[in-house]
């Protein structure tokens, strides 16, 4: 067993969000593509004797607070589905340092990311080498975003999301994220867009089988951010806004600071806003937070979950 392992993953944004019909399950069906970005969680692991957790990073001390330390932390049931993958029955424990970047309760997995990491650091740590097509599968059940957080790139997600087709050619982008300092119900946003869909006629569980955006991905493959702004799309958006009417400032406060576009990532409550460069970014950031918001410039396509150096 080594002595300390190291591992980054990406945090993610919903560049296209579509809402199919609601299911018997509860679940609606979806079709989403996520981009991660170069906005990471690192998650070192080194042997203990119980399980413990601990939580530092770029965030304000609220945000790291809201992260739970107990074993009711998704990297203390990352290990635990590494030693049952890998026959273990009495696991040994361990320490979780988990540094975070990605915003908390923003809609943008961090705690996937984190979940990621602690699989792969914890299958190095234990050199347990498990499958990575059994990781996988198993990593969709503890989460639905985990498996993407481990992939990582630009991936259409169906299904309930978790189910991912990579979209490959994909060149840089450039973003502002703002988050918010209070946090959306995801089964809330979505409950909303129900009700927005039946006050208008619809009916939730007769909505069409969302189809692949065409001039989206060809966008995102030629690399032209002006044309990919046309086609970023969220259903969930309205939703969203209509629980949180600010997240509407802050996307008109992207536009006039020089956003391409702006919109809600997801359920929120984060606001993605791309920019045309890695300058514009810098200055749309620049600007946003001279009127007050948190605003943090990134990229991507950004790698999924790596072995760091120690």
């Amino acid at each position: 067993m080594t002595n300390r392992v190291t591992v980054s993953a990406p945090g993610k944004i919903n560049i296209f969000f579509k809402v199919g019909a609601l299911q018997d399950n509860g679940y609606h069906e979806v079709l989403s593509i996520y981009q991660a970005l170069d906005l990471r969680e690192t998650v070192s692991v080194t042997a203990a004797d119980e399980w413990t957790v601990s939580v530092s990073g770029a965030l304000s001390a609220e945000q790291i607070a809201a992260v739970p330390t107990g074993e009711d932390n998704l990297v203390v049931r990352a290990a635990k589905t590494i030693a049952e993958l890998a026959g273990l029955e009495n696991p040994h424990p361990v320490n979780f340092e988990i540094t975070k970047n990605v915003p908390v309760a923003g809609g943008m997995g961090g705690g996937s990311a984190d979940a990621a990491a602690a699989l792969l650091a914890v299958d190095e740590l234990w050199c347990t080498g498990v499958d990575g097509d059994a990781l996988l599968t198993k990593a969709a059940e503890l989460g639905a975003d985990i498996p993407f957080a481990l992939l990582g790139g630009t991936a259409i997600g169906v299904g309930k999301g978790d189910e991912l087709e990579p979209v490959n050619g994909v060149q840089e982008l450039h973003w502002v994220l703002v988050p918010m300092d209070a946090g959306l119900s995801t089964p809330r946003v979505y409950a909303k867009l129900d009700e927005i869909r039946s006050a208008r006629g619809e009916a939730p569980d007769l909505v069409a089988t969302p189809s692949k955006p065409r001039e989206l991905i060809s966008a995102l493959q030629f690399g032209d951010a002006r044309e990919v702004a046309k086609y970023l799309h969220n259903d969930l958006q309205e939703a969203a806004v209509a629980l949180m009417p600010e997240l509407s400032i802050t996307m008109h406060a992207g536009l006039a600071a020089g956003a391409l576009a702006a919109m809600v990532s997801g359920s929120g409550p984060t606001v993605a806003m791309l920019a045309e460069s890695a300058e514009a970014a810098e200055s749309i950031a620049n600007h946003l937070a001279f009127e007050g918001y948190m605003a943090i410039p990134t990229h991507g396509p950004a790698k999924g979950t790596l072995l760091e150096h120690n």
